[in-house]
């Protein structure tokens, strides 16, 4: 068997195994999947009438604000799925089965490929369901071309695959499943400081900053451009260089803290 196969072969098995454990113990995912879901319904229906009158909406019409907030927390909701990642990682670190894995005579790189590409599969899977609540709640892309569309999807997967990198080498670093939830929720707070909620040019002088140099908000006005028809600028070539970036980033990080020697 090639060295290709054997890496394709192990990789399933190990994509298998996490999907058994997401579907056996499905509380967590859902606890994430929570949080976007009960923003989305609190600044819709809360706020949704003041926050569109506010980004210059002719009146108070929530519709407006709904088109607006979707985007970000389309991402928002990748944020918090791949904590549940670094939560499953550390799990696997701390419980011995990494330290198995090891002795066994299989691909070493398919046990963190395993969690990548069910964590980027549960992201789609989340990000499906928070669009569909967006949709019964009001939200509609009426203008976006097929093209656009798929153009959409690619940008949702490929964000998903950079923070799905980092959040296994947060796993990998943390002693236990406490540590690694604390180490990941950055990833949820960020977007909580982006153009998600409301145009940068409405923040604090100095909060602004904060905002547009991060990772979230170039993502967000991209697919906000790709999903209503607004202008993008340079957003989509920061943000797709902010997702390879990032990709890069936590796979080195993470494949060296993996190949480490057991202490």
């Amino acid at each position: 068997m090639s060295p290709l196969t054997l890496a394709v072969r192990d990789s399933a098995t190990m994509l298998r195994r996490n999907l058994l454990h997401a579907r056996r113990y499905p509380s967590l995912t859902l606890n994430l999947l929570l949080t976007p879901i009960m923003l989305l319904l609190l600044f819709v229906y809360v706020f949704g009438d003041t926050m569109s009158a506010g980004i210059g909406g002719d009146g108070p019409d929530r519709s407006e604000y709904i088109a607006y907030i979707v985007p970000g927390l389309l991402l928002m909701t990748i944020g918090s799925t791949v904590v549940g990642t670094a939560v499953s990682v550390s799990n696997d670190m701390t419980e011995g089965i990494i330290a198995r894995f090891r002795t066994m005579a299989i691909h070493r790189g398919s046990v963190i490929l395993g969690h990548v590409i069910g964590s980027v599969l549960q992201s789609v899977i989340s990000v499906v369901l928070v669009g569909g609540v967006a949709v019964a709640i009001g939200f509609r892309s009426t203008d976006a071309t097929v093209l656009e569309w798929l153009a959409a999807f690619g940008l949702l997967v490929l964000f998903a695959t950079a923070l799905t990198w980092i959040a296994v080498g947060m796993g990998l670093i943390s002693p236990n499943a406490e540590a690694a939830s604390n180490n990941a929720m950055p990833l949820i707070l960020l977007p909580l400081l982006s153009s998600a909620f409301v145009p940068i040019d409405a923040m604090p002088g100095w909060f602004q900053p904060v905002a547009e140099y991060q990772p979230f908000t170039p993502a967000i006005e991209t697919l906000r451009g790709l999903l209503l028809g607004t202008g993008i600028g340079h957003n989509g070539w920061l943000a797709v260089g902010w997702c390879l970036g990032l990709a890069v980033l936590g796979y080195l990080w993470s494949t060296s803290k993996f190949n480490d020697d057991p202490k």
